[in-house]
């Protein structure tokens, strides 16, 4: 299903008409699409860097997203319940928790993130650092 018919059905079956964004994640990302379905996941987080760099908009509290998985299929609707921007070395043992990945653990989330982070930034010749500052969105699964 395209995120375009899933939104249709979403507004049809709820009565809700509100703008929506369509993404996957970054990394695994059949892997983190299956743990939102699974309400397993229900946080994220990604570099305010790029928001910077691209003059993006922040995600807001109450928007929509469609979650897709690697072959741009709509998996499901999640609705932001919170939005904050912290330097990385503040992201605390519940946001780690709430991403439902790996043993779900503070170091964990900081090694699988400083990784990705780290590769996401060399691709534009920039050294990641632990104060830099994350974008932590949570958020619960409203359809799919």
């Amino acid at each position: 299903m395209t995120h375009q018919q899933m939104w249709q059905t979403f507004s049809r079956e709820t009565g809700i008409e509100a703008p929506y964004e369509a993404w996957a994640f970054g990394c695994d990302t059949d892997e983190l699409a299956r743990l939102v379905l699974e309400g397993r996941k229900t946080a994220t987080a990604g570099l305010y860097f790029w928001y910077e760099r691209e003059c993006l908009d922040l995600p807001k509290l109450g928007s929509y997203s469609i979650v897709l998985d690697s072959k741009d299929n709509a998996c499901c609707v999640i609705r932001n319940t919170k939005v904050s921007v912290i330097p990385f070395c503040e992201v605390g043992e519940d946001h780690a928790f709430r991403e439902g990945e790996g043993d779900r653990s503070l170091a964990y989330w900081r090694e699988v993130h400083e990784r990705f982070f780290s590769e996401e930034l060399e691709s534009v010749g920039v050294t990641f650092h632990r104060n830099m500052d994350v974008v932590c969105e949570e958020f619960e699964k409203v359809f799919g």
